[in-house]
């Protein structure tokens, strides 16, 4: 096990492992124990009640969020005709082309959003096996895959986050930076989580969100009152 920092032992004893706060408590606390000399992304953790190797409970999705996440993100768009400068006049920084799949192909990853028009998949489709352990192949369930250029560029600089639940039931999101309000970060997790908790599978059996927690990068996790959110499910 990895030996725990001078820093992150102190802010540890901050926390009371046993108690679930409620979440303006546990922001206040979490600006407390966030003591690295940068801008620290906030995250929020959920452990849901599903079964991710069963293709309708497998949780993934897009929101915007309502202050954004503090980070600039650089989009790049696969698109033809129209759809290009339509990609341009919405903010994209990069618009692909051939060249552009060899560069990916050779090791090229500036950039940290792909958009691509469904007429273009063919192509960008032959970008999975570099594109898809980074978690950054274009998909429609996150928008990503769409003829409406102008939308998902739009929605991806005010702040939208991709979530997914992975194979172990649990999903992680940045909600933004410690920098943000206290009240930037309750809202900011308040409209993630209801967001996810719509996406509850109806296939989905007993308690659905069975633990939530907010960590900046380097600090501990705290433990949140979920019930709020979630009341009977």
């Amino acid at each position: 096990m990895a030996k725990k920092g001078k820093k992150y032992a102190e802010a540890e004893k901050l926390i009371d492992r046993s108690k679930s706060y409620e979440l303006a408590e546990a922001v206040g606390l979490l600006k407390q124990v966030a003591k690295a000399n940068f801008d620290e992304t906030v995250e929020l953790a959920l452990r849901l009640g599903v079964n991710p190797k069963k293709a309708d409970e497998n949780i993934r999705g897009a929101f915007v969020l309502p202050h954004g996440t503090g980070k600039s993100q650089r989009v790049l768009v696969f698109a033809k005709g129209d759809k290009i400068k339509e990609a341009e006049d919405a903010g994209a920084d990069i618009i692909g082309d051939q060249e552009t799949i060899g560069k990916i192909n050779g090791g090229w990853f500036d950039f940290d959003v792909v958009v691509a028009t469904p007429d273009m998949m063919a192509e960008v489709g032959k970008l999975g096996r570099v594109l898809g352990p980074k978690g950054l192949m274009p998909n429609p369930k996150t928008g990503t895959v769409t003829f409406d250029v102008e939308k998902a560029v739009k929605d991806i600089k005010a702040g939208q986050v991709e979530y997914r639940v992975d194979s172990a039931s649990n999903l992680h999101a940045p909600i933004g930076k410690i920098s943000f309000e206290d009240n930037q970060l309750v809202e900011n997790f308040s409209a993630l989580v209801e967001t996810i908790v719509r996406a509850k599978p109806a296939a989905s059996k007993g308690k659905y969100i069975r633990n939530a927690v907010v960590t900046s990068t380097m600090g501990p996790a705290i433990k949140i009152d979920i019930s709020n959110f979630v009341k009977d499910i």
